[in-house]
C-alpha cells in the first residue's frame, strides 16, 4: 500500500510539473497572439497573412524582377516596438547588401541573431517591395528581451522591410553619396573618369607637385557618410602609391602642400565595402 501511494505522488508530481510548463508555454503564445491581434485591430488598413506563427503584410509587391536566395538584394530594415518605437534600423546612407539567403542574420547588441520570417517575407516581394512583419517574442527576443536596445520581456516586435530597386553595388554607392551631398546640403565637383567627389578649400603654395610617388604629410579625418569616423591622424608621413586609390587618383592635380581637399570616394575605390568621405590637409611634399 505504502510503495502505490509512493507510486501516485511522485506521479502526481509529473503531472504537476508537465502541466506548468505546457501553461507557461500557452501563456507565452496567448500573450503574443494577443499583441499580434491588437496591432492588425489598430492597423485595419493592412492586409495581413499569417504563416508558421508569425504575420506579414505587403504593402509595397514592387515592380522589379523577382528574387531568390542566390540573389544579390540591398535591402532595409527597422525593428520597433507595437507603439512605434524604433529599437534598430538601417540608415540609406550606409545600405546593407547580402544574398537574400542570408537576409535572415543580424548582429545586434554584440549577439547574432536568425530571423528566419525576415527572409520569407523579402523573398515575397519584387525589387522595390516593402513588407510589415510581425514577429512574435518566442520568434524574437523572448522572455528576456534585450535591455540594451529597451526591448522588454514577451515583446511582439514589428519589422518593416524593404527591397530596393538596386542590383549593383556602384548604384547603391550613386544612391548613397547623392544623398549624402544633398541631406548635408553640399557643394562638390565630381571627377568625370573615376566618379569621385571632391571640394578644394585651398590649393595650397607648395612649388612640389604630387605625383604618384610622393611622399605626403597629412592631417586627414576618414568617415563613413553617416558621419561616424573610422579613422584619423595628424602629421602622419605616407607615400601616395601605398595609400587607397581615391587619394592616389584624386589628390595629383588638385592641391599641394598647404592645401585642404574634401573627397567622398566610391567604394570600389576606397575599401570595397562602402563610399568613405575624407577631410585631408597637406602639410608637406616631398618628391625623390
Amino acid at each position: 500500500m505504502r510503495k502505490i501511494t509512493t507510486y501516485i505522488l511522485a506521479l502526481f508530481s509529473v503531472l504537476v510539473i508537465f502541466s506548468s510548463c505546457k501553461k507557461e508555454y500557452e501563456t507565452t503564445e496567448d500573450l503574443d497572439n494577443d499583441n499580434i491581434r491588437a496591432y492588425k485591430a489598430s492597423h485595419s488598413n493592412l492586409t495581413f497573412t499569417d504563416v508558421d506563427g508569425y504575420s506579414y503584410a505587403i504593402t509595397n509587391a514592387g515592380t522589379g524582377a523577382e528574387v531568390k536566395n542566390s540573389d544579390s538584394v540591398y535591402y532595409s530594415y527597422a525593428f520597433k516596438s507595437v507603439n512605434g518605437t524604433v529599437y534598430n534600423q538601417t540608415s540609406d546612407l550606409m545600405i546593407p547588401g547580402s544574398f537574400l539567403g542570408y537576409t535572415d542574420q543580424f548582429a545586434i547588441g554584440n549577439s547574432a541573431y536568425v530571423f528566419k520570417p525576415v527572409r520569407e517575407v523579402l523573398a515575397r516581394l519584387k525589387r522595390g517591395g516593402a513588407a510589415t512583419l510581425l514577429l512574435p517574442s518566442r520568434m524574437a527576443f523572448g522572455k528576456n528581451g534585450l535591455s540594451s536596445f529597451g526591448i522588454g520581456s514577451n515583446e511582439t516586435i514589428v519589422v518593416e522591410l524593404g527591397l530596393y530597386t538596386y542590383e549593383k553595388k556602384h548604384q547603391v554607392d550613386a544612391y548613397e553619396i547623392s544623398t549624402f551631398i544633398t541631406r548635408n546640403n553640399l557643394t562638390f565637383t565630381t571627377d568625370a573618369a573615376t566618379g569621385i567627389r571632391y571640394n578644394v578649400s585651398s590649393a595650397g603654395t607648395g612649388t612640389d607637385a604630387i605625383g604618384d610617388f610622393s611622399t605626403l604629410v597629412v592631417n586627414y579625418t576618414g568617415r563613413y557618410l553617416d558621419g561616424t569616423v573610422f579613422d584619423s591622424g595628424t602629421g602622419v608621413t605616407f607615400r601616395l602609391d601605398q595609400l587607397i586609390k581615391g587619394w592616389q587618383m584624386i589628390l595629383p592635380g588638385k592641391i599641394t602642400a598647404g592645401g585642404k581637399i574634401r573627397i567622398v570616394i566610391p567604394s570600389h575605390l576606397a575599401y570595397g565595402a562602402r563610399p568613405l568621405d575624407f577631410d585631408i590637409e597637406v602639410t608637406k611634399v616631398t618628391n625623390e
